[in-house]
Parts: structure tokens; C-alpha cells; sequence
């Protein structure tokens, strides 16, 4: 980015980001440096503007320098989730046209499993670090033979080459043009990010999330363009997080609910050790935040909470803060830059506040999915607006409030019962930590519904905490809404990024 080169001369010690488990740091003068390295080595290997690569790492600063070579190379990057399987990530680079794999050996394990599964087929494949991987070059190695500063070809700025996390299906590709090299200069982030949550030059951002996820890769980005510091943490630790923030007196920060949670369920000690007080902006998205969860948080950290809603197709966006959301508990807010939101049914009709139906954008730029043509019709209606799938209603100001994703919808006796709800009224008995609801097979309704709950530190027997959430169901549901079936279980599958995998509950019964 143009952003990176400004700072990059302009303050070259400055530290652009920080990996405390290693202890590793990187000013944004090396940074530069080693991303032109990268750059020219990948226009070396005959990589030519829209070619792509696809990389395969953990939380290091090898992300974000080969994130920055693409870019300065004219090429598409792929980041893999590590939770994918084989199949999925055979999907993804055989999708997006992947002409080589960088591998970090720090997943050697992942790297074999999906080498003999075959997902990786016949890629060139380049490792990080000191132990190579076999079937894998060395790519330090590579990067040997380019000096570190020399100027680089002109071609269009790159982009990322991102893919939904596969929560209902296959991967889904968003593959949006480079940016012709004339525009390469123009500031890449429009101001809503300075007036929305203060993003400015001198802040400290903590990325406690997998930078393989699009919304954690992007507000570090943004971070750096702002000549901020970032600081990524390996993965998320309650503790840890609490811990970062006292120590580098982090001021931004970005979470996904399940990361409140455990948070929240640290004891009150030791919660309370750690100063909080440089924070000026959390904020979060993913999945639906409970409101008890919501509550506490701002109870604990103060009005600073902003909540987003948005997807990587870029149709729109809501933003909430925490004022806002005290007075309209559950809402995501009203949606940013000129965008409007409109609820429809199945026919189309556009349906009044108050009444939930398929929640639809208007004025965001159009979006496609790539080699999925049909996939893209489905995300617009005949007037032009675009959908994320979602379910939701507006009440009379405007504000939207989320429903769930139309997938997700369980069908009992003909009725549509949303999960989000049920979770919500679930989450606030003070015995559950987190819980997740599927529709499960059943002879006479279709479907009914099931519970996955994960009880906190100290809660009644399986038996006892049942039948105290069934009275407690009862006097928050309607029927058809009570779950019928209990289960409890230790955690619940998510991504790392905190979104939970639905669908791996739902496959238990459908087998």
C-alpha cells in the first residue's frame, strides 16, 4: 500500500507490529524492505498481474509482508483457514487458481494431512522457517537471491482474494479488480474508519483473531495505514488479551462475542488486575452478542463497544455504539455510507418495521462470486439490492435488528423458528456460558429443536441444570420455540474467528 512506503520513510523505526508469544517485532521500514524482497521474487517467478498466490500460516510477520509483496506485484492473495478440510482446501485453490502455496512450518501437521489427502495437487510449494517442510522449497532461500530495495515494474495494485469460511457449504470465492497503478497513490481507506472508531496515526490495535479471516487481516491493514502499531496475538487466551492490552496500552481492539464470554467467565480477581483504562474502541462482529453478555461488557469496560454488521461481500454496512445500543438493546444499528436497509418476504414485498424478513442493502456496490454465477443472482432482487442471506426487522428508527441467517432457520410444524432468539434466552441463565440451537430430525414436525450448551465452572448436575432450564424456557419462549432435546458439551465447534460452525452440529444428525 501506499500508506505502508509513506511511513516507511517518513518514521522507519516506528514499530508496525508486534507478536508477543515470540517476542517478534517489525519496524515499517523492514517491513517495506522485505515486502519489495517478496514482491520481486514472486514477478521473478513469472507471476504475471492477477495471478495468484495462496498461503497457509499462522499469526507471523511473513503475513504481512507477502500480504504487502501481492500487492506491490499486481497479484491476488488467498489466505486458508486452517479449519478447513482437505476437501474445502482443494476447492479454494483449485477455485481461485492458485499458481503457488507458502506453507509456514509451524503447521506441519495441517501441511502433511492435506499433502496426502491431495488437496494441494501439484503446486509449487514454499515454506517459513528454519526446519523446512519436505516437498516444500525454502522460502527465505528464495527471497536470497532479490536484494532488498530495487525498484519494482509498474503494474496495478493487488488485492486479497478472499473466500467465505464455509460455515453453510462450500467456500464461497469474492474476487473484487486490482486497482489500475495510476490509483495507487489515492488513500485506500475512506474516513469512516477515523470517524466511525478513531483510527488515527499513534494508535495500538490488538488482534487477538487468525489473520487468515478477512475482518482481523483488514483492520490490521488499516492499522498500518494509520502508521499505528499492531499488535497480533497467536491466538486468543482470556488472560493473554487482558494481559496485551495493560502492557502495550492498546487503545483499538476488535473481538467476536465467544471472546466476551470467556472473558466475562474469568474470575472477578482476575479481571480486575489488569488496567484497561488505555482503551478507546472495541469493537466486535461475527455473530450474534447475547445482550447480558453485551451488558456486562459495557458494564466493564465502559461505553467504548462498537458493534458492526457486514460480510465480506461488501453489500453494506450497520455500525451500533454503545450508547445507541443501551437504549435499543439487540440492534446492529443503522447502516454507514449512504447505504439503506430494507426487510423483504419471500415475495419480494417489502415488509414494515416491526416484521422480519430477508434483510436487503441498497446503494452498495455490486459484488460477485467468483465461478458461481447463480450464487451471485441469489444475493439480488429484481430492484438491484443485495443480501448477505440474513434474517432481521427494523424497527420505526431504522435500526436493524438481526434475526439469523435464512440457512439456519428450523421449520417445527410449519412454523419458522430463528435460533438467534432461542440462544439468547438460553445464554442469560446464569448457569450457561455459551449455547448453540439446530433444528434436529423429527417424525412428526420436521424438525425440533435441540440445544448444545456449554455450562459454566460450578453448574448443577446435567439432570438439575435441565430441568432449571426448561422452567427457565418456559417463562421466556413460546412453545414451539422450548428446545425438546438437551445436550451438553465441554465447548462448541467455531472457527477461529468466532463464528460458530453450525453446520458440523447439524451434520451429527443428519447421518
Amino acid at each position: 500500500m501506499a500508506q505502508l512506503a509513506h511511513w516507511a520513510r517518513r518514521c522507519p523505526e516506528r514499530t508496525a507490529a508486534l507478536f508477543p508469544e515470540t517476542g517478534a517485532a517489525v519496524a515499517y521500514g523492514a517491513l517495506a524492505a522485505r515486502a519489495n524482497r517478496a514482491a520481486r521474487w514472486l514477478v521473478g517467478l513469472g507471476l504475471q498481474p492477477g495471478d495468484g498466490i495462496a498461503l497457509l500460516l499462522d499469526n507471523r510477520p511473513e503475513f504481512l509482508e507477502l500480504h504487502q509483496a501481492t500487492r506491490d506485484a499486481g497479484l491476488y492473495y488467498t489466505p486458508l483457514s486452517i479449519h478447513l478440510r482437505p476437501p474445502e482446501v482443494a476447492h479454494v485453490l483449485r477455485d481461485s487458481g492458485a499458481r503457488l502455496l507458502v506453507v509456514s512450518d509451524a503447521l506441519a501437521d495441517l501441511a502433511a494431512e492435506l499433502q496426502r489427502a491431495g488437496a494441494t495437487g501439484g503446486l509449487p510449494r514454499y515454506a517459513l522457517g528454519a526446519t523446512g517442510l519436505p516437498g516444500h522449497e525454502s522460502y527465505e532461500s528464495a527471497l536470497a537471491a532479490y536484494p532488498e530495495t530495487a525498484p519494482l515494474p509498474e503494474r496495478p495494485l493487488g488485492r486479497e482474494f478472499l473466500y467465505s469460511s464455509g460455515t453453510t457449504g462450500l467456500p464461497k470465492g469474492i474476487r473484487r479488480p486490482l486497482i489500475p497503478f495510476a490509483d495507487a497513490d489515492k488513500p485506500e481507506w475512506d474516513m469512516t474508519w477515523r470517524e466511525l472508531y478513531g483510527f488515527e496515526e499513534g494508535m495500538v490495535y490488538l488482534s487477538p483473531a487468525p489473520l487468515y479471516h478477512a475482518a482481523p487481516n483488514r483492520y490490521v491493514q488499516r492499522t498500518l495505514g494509520e502508521g499505528g502499531t499492531a499488535v497480533i496475538l497467536r491466538k486468543f487466551e482470556p488472560e493473554a488479551a487482558l494481559a496485551a492490552i495493560e502492557r502495550f496500552r492498546v487503545t483499538h481492539s476488535q473481538w467476536v462475542p465467544t471472546m466476551f464470554v470467556r472473558m466475562l467467565a474469568l474470575p472477578e480477581e482476575v479481571r480486575r488486575r489488569h488496567d484497561l483504562s488505555s482503551q478507546r474502541c472495541a469493537i466486535h462482529a461475527a455473530a450474534p452478542c447475547p445482550p447480558s453478555v453485551k451488558r456486562a461488557m459495557i458494564e466493564w469496560w465502559g461505553p467504548i463497544l462498537r458493534e458492526y454488521y457486514a460480510g465480506s461481500e461488501g453489500v453494506g454496512t450497520t455500525v451500533i455504539d454503545s450508547e445507541e445500543w443501551l437504549r435499543r438493546p439487540g440492534s446492529v444499528g443503522r447502516p454507514v455510507n449512504g447505504v439503506r436497509v430494507h426487510i423483504g418476504d419471500a415475495s419480494g414485498r417489502e415488509l414494515p418495521p416491526g416484521e422480519t424478513g430477508q434483510i436487503w442493502f441498497e446503494g452498495a456496490p455490486r459484488f460477485a462470486y467468483h465461478n458461481a454465477p447463480e450464487k451471485t443472482a441469489a444475493a439480488y432482487n429484481d430492484r438491484g439490492w443485495g443480501t448477505l442471506g440474513d434474517l432481521g426487522w427494523l424497527d420505526e428508527e431504522g435500526y436493524l435488528y438481526l434475526s439469523d441467517r435464512r440457512a439456519d432457520l428450523i421449520l417445527s410444524g410449519g412454523v419458522n423458528l430463528y435460533p438467534a432468539e432461542i440462544e439468547a434466552a438460553l445464554a442469560a441463565h446464569p448457569d450457561v456460558s455459551e449455547v448453540a440451537v439446530v433444528g434436529v430430525p423429527h417424525p412428526e414436525f420436521g424438525e425440533s429443536v435441540h440445544a448444545v450448551v456449554v455450562p459454566r465452572p460450578g453448574a448443577a448436575a446435567e439432570a438439575a441444570l435441565t430441568a432449571s432450564l426448561e422452567a427457565w424456557c418456559r417463562d421466556r419462549l413460546a412453545g414451539p420455540k422450548r428446545p425438546r432435546s438437551w445436550e451438553f458439551t465441554e465447548e462448541l465447534p467455531r472457527s477461529e474467528a468466532g463464528k460458530l460452525l453450525r453446520r458440523l452440529l447439524k451434520e451429527r444428525y443428519l447421518r
